[in-house]
């Protein structure tokens, strides 16, 4: 098991933006997962999976951790009967390609979140109504002292969280799916696919949905939108004209100018509706956001 010192991490996250992490490798297996996670645990750091680095902030003064990006068989993905198998590692777009081919439905939605498994476990990711917790069968989630299977109620999956903690690793999960025509699920993804590109930023670096939905009438895009910021530019990052829960890197983004933009965000969502916004975002590094009202 390789492990590689002062890693940038900019290079594998959408955005584009974010220093180097202490120390960084990428486990082809379980045993080679372990291994990691057992050297992390001798040097006492944390450890933080990154996926695609699609819904992934990372500090400018980079990450004092082991960084993992999952990868050979924890990246792949095969269908075994009404079930589609997949590593933490493998992306979204890799499943819904192997869900097709074997007529097997229930994934489609999948192809508007530019992700892996495992961050989808992580956050129980959805779009279009449906999310992880409907198709989510099991997942083997590993940790310095155990690999264990865990149910979606075991994970605790709700709106956009789970209840894995830090230094938990998503190393495979199963998904029932059901019996679907390849045309039509060809179909239903184009459709996802037109309505995303309409709606979003789709051919900017962007680290994806920046907020959760509050509870509100509007969603948070929208009440940004009302509040004024679509284009509102702080440094080399800027808040989507397209749609404005999204942040581009418009030149040279920085995470801080990221973390400028939603602060502003959330003050003026909370003074003109009196909603206090929570990042869907995740963040990777000593980064965080002021309180609001305060």
């Amino acid at each position: 098991m390789r492990i590689e010192q002062a890693v940038p991490l900019g290079r594998y996250t959408t955005l584009g933006a974010g220093g180097a992490a202490r120390a960084f490798a990428k486990p082809s297996s379980l045993e080679e997962l372990e291994q990691a996670l057992a050297w992390a645990g001798e040097h006492r750091l944390p450890v933080a999976a990154i996926g695609l680095g699609s819904n992934l902030l990372v500090a400018d003064e980079g990450v004092d951790a082991l960084v993992l990006k999952l990868d050979g068989g924890l990246a792949s993905a095969e269908i075994r009967g009404d079930l589609l198998v997949a590593g933490g590692g493998a992306a979204n777009a890799v499943c819904l390609h192997r869900a097709r081919a074997a007529g097997l439905g229930g994934f489609e939605f999948a192809c508007a979140i530019p992700g892996t498994v495992g961050g989808g476990v992580r956050m129980n990711a959805g779009a279009y109504g449906s999310d992880w917790s409907e198709i989510l069968e099991r997942a083997l989630v590993v940790d310095e002292a155990s690999v264990r299977w865990l149910t979606p109620a075991e994970l605790g999956l709700s709106y956009r969280r789970s209840r894995l903690r830090g230094g938990e690793v998503v190393a495979q999960a199963e998904f029932r799916l059901e019996p679907r025509d390849p045309d039509e699920i060809k179909a239903r993804v184009s459709e996802l696919q037109a309505l995303r590109k309409a709606a979003q930023p789709t051919n900017k670096r962007t680290f994806g949905s920046v907020f959760k939905n509050p509870d509100h009438e509007l969603t948070a895009g929208l009440m940004l939108e009302a509040c004024g910021l679509k284009g509102h530019r702080i440094g080399g990052a800027q808040i989507s004209p397209r749609h404005a829960n999204f942040i581009e890197n418009a030149d040279g983004a920085r995470a801080a100018d990221a973390i400028a933009l939603m602060t502003e965000a959330r003050r003026r969502a909370h003074e003109q509706y009196g909603v206090e916004l929570e990042h869907e975002v995740q963040f990777l590094g000593p980064l965080a956001l002021p309180p609001v009202g305060g």
